[in-house]
């Protein structure tokens, strides 16, 4: 784990998730890798630094709505399927998430058993696959986030996208997670430091918040209160 941005307004995502990841390169890390949205998902990864996967990660990624990812390794070696971010089998979501998922094993061999298909050796990709299990069954985008959530273990932060919504989503419980309100969108990154040449007007997420991001509004859940903020 290392940093995470997201981005959800009416400029072009890319650019700014570069940006917010050349803001994150204070810290150390091994592998890093965009997700953009318009009517598809369109991902790139690379491994290294940034300065050194400028033209894998400038491929084809379209789209106003994003998130992207720093990651040091800790579950799974160093390579491109175990960078961040990662989809569930049917490339209908992206995840980037930092943090330990502590029943990933338990909740991968039940996903296993339900058809799910892993490509990576990471903790993180439980979480697409339970997101696509709650779609597979009828829910919502928000709702089957809201499922996948409440089904995990550990401490972390992550930001979810998929072509299913035209929202983004975020989760955290005891790493830290900040929005930025800017005058184009919102702005999600682990750092607050990372949005200040953005905007100074920020939102610490609390332990289990559940934020919901559109363009123009943000609304907060929390998942244990059940109360909206």
């Amino acid at each position: 784990m290392v940093g995470i941005i997201g981005y959800i307004g009416k400029e072009e995502a890319k650019p700014i998730l570069l940006q917010g990841l050349k803001n994150l390169e204070s810290m150390d890390y091994d592998s890093l890798g965009i997700a953009t949205l318009s009517d598809r998902l369109f991902i790139a990864k690379s491994v290294g630094k940034l300065d050194g996967a400028v033209d894998d990660l400038s491929k084809e990624l379209e789209g106003n709505i994003g998130i992207a990812h720093t990651r040091r390794a800790t579950h799974g070696h160093i390579c491109v399927a175990n960078a961040h971010p990662h989809t569930d089998c049917k490339n209908k979501v992206a995840i980037v998430h930092n943090g330990v998922i502590e029943n990933h094993c338990e909740l991968k061999e039940e996903l296993i058993s339900r058809g799910h298909i892993f490509t990576s050796s990471t903790d993180s990709e439980v979480i697409a696959n339970l997101i696509e299990e709650g779609l597979k069954a009828g829910h919502s985008f928000i709702a089957a986030c809201m499922d996948a959530f409440k089904r995990l273990q550990g401490c972390y932060a992550l930001l979810v996208i998929s072509p299913d919504a035209r929202r983004l989503v975020a989760f955290r419980k005891d790493l830290p997670l900040v929005a930025g309100l800017a005058e184009g969108g919102i702005i999600f990154a682990s750092d607050a430091s990372v949005l200040l040449q953005w905007t100074p007007k920020m939102i610490y997420l609390q332990n289990n918040d559940v934020a919901v991001a559109c363009k123009k509004e943000l609304m907060l859940h929390n998942l244990i209160e059940g109360e909206d903020e």
